[in-house]
């Protein structure tokens, strides 16, 4: 079951979220306990939801790409992965309760997006821009929104919103990185992800350009709120990234999980250092 919910995709809506956290400018050790109960909410239960109920959807496609895993390997029986994903949808919905109402219709919103993203007839992941978009929200633009809202129990201010749909956006290229590992079997079962009707090479390159042109705008953003400090780190930071990409793209199928574990990092991590700017932005 542990293997089902997948920890290791647990780390973006947590660190989105605690970006959020951060952004609200409100004093994080007198609210420690929404931090905590939020942090596992969007990832162990709503990122571990989302999972599972993805695995269910793609036991056909997982039986062809990777069919060690927990259902098609029948180590999750029968239709124990269908019941696992309906039952943490439903923690879910009940742990969201206990973050006040901004949390509860955050809550409500990821568990319709992740479903909606798997399970037919709407599965946008069939589609290689609405699927990926839609994660891409959903692990950082929400929770970074959902961290602030808790936090401040407010609507977040125009330039948290702003920066948490930026780093959302060029998610989606971190998304179709992503989907370079189930090419083949994606291909056989009709999931037009951007690896499979651009190619590799293009839909690597497509990826790249999502996610450099969102933080271009975050750090003209931030040099425009005077964080000039912030702006140049992320902007640093950035320039790791083009790095990382030029050598990813000369193999993009073969070094995309290679550009997980050093372009996502540096990625994130302006997640971070935009988030401390946010402090310091005046409201508008």
């Amino acid at each position: 079951m542990l293997e089902l919910i997948k920890p290791v995709t647990w780390f973006p809506p947590m660190w989105a979220y605690a970006c959020g956290a951060v952004a609200s400018g409100v004093a994080i050790g007198e609210h420690l306990g929404l931090l905590i109960v939020g942090v596992i909410l969007a990832g162990p239960v709503v990122c571990g939801m989302s999972q599972a109920a993805n695995d269910w959807c793609d036991r056909h496609v997982d039986a062809i790409n990777e069919p060690n895993r927990p259902i098609p390997s029948g180590r999750i029986p029968g239709r124990w992965g269908l019941w696992i994903a309906l039952a943490m949808s439903v923690f879910s919905l009940a742990l969201g309760a206990m973050l006040g109402t901004w949390g509860f219709i955050a809550t409500v919103v990821g568990v319709i997006a992740a479903w909606a993203y798997s399970v037919e007839p709407i599965r946008l992941k069939r589609s290689g821009w609405f699927g990926p978009g839609l994660v891409g929200l959903s692990y950082e633009s929400l929770p970074w929104f959902t961290g602030a809202a808790v936090l401040s129990q407010t609507l977040p201010s125009g330039p948290i919103i702003l920066i948490a749909l930026l780093y959302g956006i060029g998610a989606h290229g971190i998304m179709t990185l992503n989907d370079f590992k189930a090419l083949e079997g994606d291909a056989q079962m009709g999931v037009n992800s951007l690896p499979v009707t651009l190619g590799p090479e293009k839909a690597a390159k497509v990826a790249c350009v999502v996610m450099l042109v969102p933080q271009v705008f975050v750090i003209l953003a931030l040099a425009s709120w005077e964080q000039s400090t912030h702006a140049a780190i992320v902007l640093a930071l950035l320039l790791g990234q083009l790095w990382a990409m030029s050598v990813m793209l000369k193999d993009p199928k073969a070094k995309a999980p290679w550009y997980n574990a050093t372009g996502v990092l540096m990625y994130v991590s302006g997640m971070m250092v935009s988030a401390f700017a946010l402090r310091a932005v005046e409201v508008f």
